[in-house]
């Protein structure tokens, strides 16, 4: 048996190195070739691939259109070899109005709508390059950039293109590699344009000048940026954060004193038709009271018409609502995670983005100059060539009529170079009168003027900056304030204040019974119930407790660890069927369970006690929890469980416990805390806390016998202070040690 040719090639290797070489280069091949944008230009590999192969084609502003399957394939074929609906479908985004800030090819066709409708088909569509397009390549063929060999080595393409508009942060970007993700968006080109020009004029600037000038995005869907200047200013200072995006209304008057609101611009990236059906399925779920109805009335415009219930809802509130419930709000995240100019992946800040761009400017502007003086170089070798032989021309008819090797005789009689002389054997016969020599002399005179200024440009870093002044201010003028697309969509509004919208703005108000089993099945029925035999329950499960209360309401759920949870009225299980687990909707213990469950009243006070006699009253706005997890009120010793939970009404405390001992004190003994372990409330030699009742001691003590009630209004033997034993009840109190 042979061994195989590359037997010598095998080494052994671990399975973790060998999976982590493979996944890193993975990993980089996403990072640097599909998601991150380069800092320099602002493109991903496939847009900077469409935009040159686009070039290719003469596919310029002022040209025609050419079909996008014709771009796509010479995209694939030559320079991306990619799906082709992917590559589509980036063409497609890069001329979307509604997409892109700053469009860089201009379609004609369908592509696609704000409803999120998609593009036609790319043989129905054409597309060109746009202005800024142009700009972003300008200087190409100016030796601006360097190119690489395609994947194939048979093409070049761009590393980066010049760039002479500052399209990362124009027109933003989005992706997901591997590991990390970028995620900027788009702002007006005037206010970039603004502070790069400041950013040239005072190098060391501290960046809230920046911010200044730049005060926030500019997204192509308009809408109303609703961050705090503060938190904008972090957010560009650290190269992470977030921005609020609100929807643009306006209230229109009607007849009657009736009105409608208008949403005419909608959060950037959202669907149109999305948000419709969002509102209307929440209008058919009854969680939008405030609203009547809703109308898409929008053409090549949007015009999205709400109709409020009646005249007497305020507008603030009904959009408020629809701001917490929809993408009439959203946040758009910032994190300028880009590759600078060595393709490291790295997160910049507002000031580091704008002094990278500038750079590449310069050393563009520094490689355009050198180009054309190589250019004006080898023009003027060819000039003084020329003004070389008009002094004779008899001798260089002569020498090329006659001579074996005229190039050779050239070069000896007039000490020519190469160029030269190649230039002159090239020279047409008409191009030997005087004229000529005159406009070769004047051609020779204002290239060499031209040389001058550029090396002296070269040589002074003061001029080249103010060339890229310049230049930003050229961009500027050509995109910026007063042109079609440069005036700022995006309206920069102030923080919405903390508007006070009562509940019932936002659930509709009905009446429920809270009905829990025994074994923590949670449901409510509608209208408040009253007969409870009607009710089904699994097999083995019957009802623990029933609460009548209404769907605004906010319930507190005591649990026998001593945690509170709040769950809203609305947000409970229909009453059909035998309803859902509670801990579905709680983090509720395993070992724990429900010992009560409260309508919450503001301003209440509440007396929480274990079983084993220890207690304390605490605010009931300090029991209300904002999470699932709830919150602990009660801390419990060993082997005791949280057992009563009582509103504080009346003055006096009665106490009894199993062993059949009933104390009377004043609720004053009893400290108000926001959690702990509390005080003892009466003591005991075996068994614990069997109820407690809070009244009011002139009123007399009440307990239920039966269908009717007795009340003992002389006190004066179990009155005590708290902590004591208590003694025997009176005569008739129930076995049960029950109050009710």
């Amino acid at each position: 048996m042979t061994e195989p040719a590359n037997a010598g090639d095998i080494r052994e290797t671990s399975l973790t190195e060998a999976l982590g070489e493979r996944y890193l280069a993975y990993a980089m091949s996403t990072i640097v070739s599909r998601s991150l944008p380069d800092v320099r230009d602002g493109l991903k590999p496939v847009h900077r691939r469409l935009l040159f192969a686009m070039r290719q084609l003469k596919l310029d502003p002022e040209g025609g259109f050419k079909k996008c399957a014709r771009v796509v394939g010479d995209v694939i074929g030559k320079y991306h070899p990619h799906g082709d609906q992917s590559v589509y479908d980036a063409l497609v985004r890069l001329a979307q109005e509604f997409a892109v800030r700053y469009p860089l090819v201009e379609g004609q066709g369908n592509f696609g709508n704000i409803d999120g409708d998609n593009a036609a088909a790319m043989r129905y569509t054409e597309a060109k390059l746009t202005a800024v397009a142009a700009a972003l390549m300008d200087g190409l063929d100016e030796d601006a950039a360097d190119f690489r060999p395609t994947y194939d080595g048979s093409e070049d393409e761009p590393v980066v293109m010049p760039a002479a508009f500052p399209n990362l942060l124009a027109n933003g970007s989005a992706g997901i590699a591997v590991g990390m993700a970028t995620s900027i968006p788009p702002h007006n080109v005037g206010e970039i344009c603004d502070a790069l020009a400041h950013l040239i004029r005072q190098p060391d600037c501290a960046i809230d000048d920046l911010i200044a000038r730049m005060p926030g995005p500019d997204f192509p869907t308009g809408g109303v940026l609703v961050e705090t200047r503060a938190a904008v200013a972090e957010a560009y200072r650290t190269g992470r954060g977030s921005f609020r995006l609100r929807a643009r209304w306006s209230v229109e008057k009607l007849s009657h004193g009736l009105y409608q609101i208008v949403v005419t611009e909608i959060p950037y990236q959202v669907q149109k038709s999305k948000v419709i059906e969002k509102i209307a399925e929440l209008l058919g779920e009854k969680k939008l009271p405030l609203l009547a109805d809703i109308r898409d009335e929008s053409a090549e415009d949007v015009r999205i018409v709400l109709e409020p219930r009646n005249r007497s809802v305020e507008a603030e509130h009904l959009m408020e609502q629809l701001f917490r419930q929809t993408d009439l709000e959203t946040r758009f995240g910032l994190n300028m995670n880009v590759l600078d100019r060595d393709a490291v992946p790295r997160v910049m800040n507002l000031k580091e983005v704008l002094r990278a761009f500038l750079d590449h400017r310069l050393e563009v502007l520094q490689r355009r100059t050198n180009h054309r003086l190589d250019k004006i170089a080898r023009r003027l070798e060819v000039l003084d060539g020329y003004l070389k032989v008009y002094a004779d021309l008899d001798t260089v008819i002569r020498i090329i009529r006659f001579g074996d090797q005229p190039k050779a005789e050239l070069i000896a009689a007039f000490s020519l170079t190469e160029i030269q002389a190649d230039a002159i054997l090239n020279m047409r016969l008409r191009s030997l009168h005087r004229l000529e020599e005159l406009e070769i002399r004047t051609e020779h005179g204002k290239l060499s003027a031209e040389q001058g200024d550029l090396r002296a440009l070269l040589a002074d870093e003061g001029k080249c900056w103010a060339a890229i002044a310049g230049q930003v201010a050229d961009i500027r003028k050509a995109f910026g304030p007063g042109t079609a697309l440069g005036d700022r969509r995006t309206e920069l509004g102030e923080a919405p204040s903390a508007v006070v919208v009562p509940i019932e703005a936002f659930v509709e108000r009905e009446p429920i019974t809270l009905i829990l089993s025994e074994k923590g099945w949670v449901r409510a029925m509608k209208g408040h119930v009253d007969q409870f035999d009607a009710i089904k329950f699994k097999e083995g499960d019957g009802l623990k407790l029933a609460l009548k209360a209404e769907t605004t309401d906010k319930l507190l759920f005591f649990a026998t660890d001593g945690r509170f949870y709040t769950i809203g009225g609305d947000k409970l299980p229909s009453g059909r069927g035998f309803g859902e687990p509670l801990r579905l909707m709680i983090d509720l213990a395993n070992d724990a369970d429900i010992a009560t469950v409260l309508v919450h009243k503001p301003g209440r006070r509440l007396l929480v006690a274990s079983d084993g006699g220890r207690g304390f009253i605490v605010e009931e706005t300090e029991v209300l929890a904002q999470t699932k997890a709830g919150k602990m009120v009660l801390n419990l010793g060993d082997g005791e469980a949280a057992r009563f939970c009582v509103p504080v009404e009346g003055d006096a405390a009665a106490v009894i416990g199993a062993n059949r001992k009933l104390l009377v004190f004043m609720t004053e003994e009893i400290p108000v805390m926001t959690r702990g372990r509390g005080v003892m409330l009466q003591k005991y030699r075996d068994g614990g806390m069997a109820d407690i009742k809070l009244f009011t001691l002139a009123e007399g003590l009440s307990w239920k016998m039966g269908e009717r009630t007795r009340t003992e209004p002389d006190l004066t033997p179990w009155l005590g202070k708290r902590a004591s034993f208590g003694r025997l009840p009176p005569t008739g109190f129930p076995r049960s040690n029950k109050f009710t």
